[in-house]
């Protein structure tokens, strides 16, 4: 595998090598102490999740907060999103500012996503399956999200038409100035 830093020095490209032939493809998708080695720390995946959505579904921007905060390394199985992770670290270099990447089935590049990032994806094909390891349970009552086209934040979405948002993002998500930081 290939680890490629992207402008947020914490958020790395994982780049699979991929095997195929006339029965198709094999490649392995995660090694733990790959992945440790590559982001100068462990990280211990316990819970993975996976959703399918069609095509302008945005879900997103979620965190959790505190010491429920997830770090993930996200792919997509099928289809094609538009990956987004917003650093909310306030004493990072990068506070504020994001890293969005195409992740498809097609070049089968996955995003992992430290601690203190908040996450979200735009679904850019007629439907896509998105799957995810985390590495802290889901805590729901943690859980909160930040408005996908904050100004401050300044998101360049590929489409920005017939978006479809669950009702908690569209009505009551927060501004980046009221979302906690880490």
């Amino acid at each position: 595998m290939e680890y490629i830093p992207t402008e947020i020095a914490d958020v790395v490209i994982v780049e699979p090598k991929v095997f195929g032939d006339a029965r198709g493809y094999f490649m392995e998708t995660w090694r733990e102490e790959d992945l440790n080695r590559a982001v100068g720390h462990d990280v211990h995946f316990v819970q993975d999740n996976e959703s399918r959505s069609s095509r302008g579904v945005l879900r997103g921007l979620h965190y959790q907060r505190g010491e429920a905060s997830q770090a993930k390394l996200v792919r997509v199985l099928d289809g094609e999103v538009y990956d987004v992770a917003v650093d909310l670290r306030h004493d990072s270099k990068t506070f504020g500012q994001y890293v969005g990447v195409v992740l498809s089935g097609e070049n089968k590049r996955q995003l992992f996503i430290p601690r203190g990032f908040a996450h979200g994806f735009l679904v850019l094909s007629e439907t896509a399956t998105f799957a995810y390891k985390v590495d802290n349970r889901y805590a729901p009552e943690t859980e909160a999200s930040i408005r996908y086209d904050d100004p401050t934040i300044g998101i360049k979405w590929p489409m920005t038409q017939g978006l479809l948002l669950s009702e908690k993002d569209q009505n009551h998500a927060l501004s980046f100035e009221e979302a906690e930081k880490f």
